[in-house]
C-alpha cells in the first residue's frame, strides 16, 4: 500500500461524520470500532449489567445511525463524542424503563434494598483523558495499514514513545526532516479519517 494513500484515496475529501451521514457502510464501521467500547463502558458506569449492555450499545449505533444528521457543532464545546454520550444516556434511561416493566428477578425485597443502597457511578468518575486516549488508540488502528512499516515506525517513536526526532533519525539511518514528514503524514492521515470525531 502506498504512503498515506491505500483505501483512502477513495473519499479522502469527505471526514468520516460526512461519509457516515451519506450512509457509506465503512465510515460506520470505522465509528462503531472507534466509539463501541466507549459506548459500552458508559453503558456500565450507568450501572446496565454487563449482559445488557452489548444490547443497549447496539441500539445507540441505530439511533445514531438514524439521526446523525442532526448532530451541529452550533456552540464552542459540541463534540460528536458529547452527543453520542447524550444519546447512550437517554438510552440507558430506556433501558431502565423498560425493565421496570419485566418480572422482579428472585431475591425479594431484601434484595432490593440492599441493592438500592448501593450508590450510582458519579460522572465526576469519568477519566475524558483516558477516554480520549482510548480513541486514539482506536484511530490509530484504522489508519495504521495504510503506512510502510517504516514510516509508522518514526511516527511511534516520536509521537507515541515521545523521542526526539534526531534521535530516531539516527537510529533509523534517515534524516530528521524524514521523521518530520513520516509524523506529518500519519497526523494528517488521522486528522483526515476521525478529525471530526475526535
Amino acid at each position: 500500500m502506498g504512503e498515506g494513500g491505500g483505501d483512502s484515496g477513495r473519499a479522502t475529501s469527505l471526514t468520516l461524520l460526512q461519509r457516515a451521514v451519506g450512509r457509506d457502510p465503512d465510515a460506520w464501521q470505522r465509528l462503531v470500532h472507534l466509539y463501541r467500547p466507549l459506548v459500552i463502558s458508559w453503558c456500565l458506569r450507568g450501572g446496565v449489567r454487563y449482559d445488557d449492555a452489548d444490547d443497549v450499545a447496539q441500539d445507540v449505533f441505530r439511533v445514531a445511525a438514524a439521526r446523525l444528521a442532526d448532530f451541529r457543532r452550533d456552540r464552542p464545546g459540541d463534540t460528536f463524542r458529547g452527543w453520542l454520550r447524550a444519546v447512550t444516556r437517554n438510552l440507558v434511561i430506556a433501558h431502565y424503563r423498560k425493565a421496570k416493566h419485566r418480572p422482579a428477578a428472585a431475591g425479594g425485597s431484601d434484595a432490593h434494598l440492599l441493592m438500592n443502597e448501593v450508590p450510582a457511578p458519579a460522572e465526576e468518575d469519568d477519566d475524558p483523558a483516558e477516554e480520549m486516549n482510548a480513541l486514539y488508540r482506536r484511530a490509530l488502528e484504522l489508519v495504521r495499514a495504510e503506512f510502510e512499516e517504516r514510516t509508522w515506525q518514526m511516527f511511534w517513536l516520536v509521537v507515541v514513545e515521545s523521542r526526539a526526532p534526531g534521535d530516531v533519525a539516527a537510529e533509523m539511518r534517515v534524516t530528521a526532516g524524514a521523521v518530520r514528514l513520516a509524523k506529518f503524514r500519519v497526523l494528517r492521515r488521522l486528522k483526515e479519517e476521525v478529525g471530526d470525531v475526535m
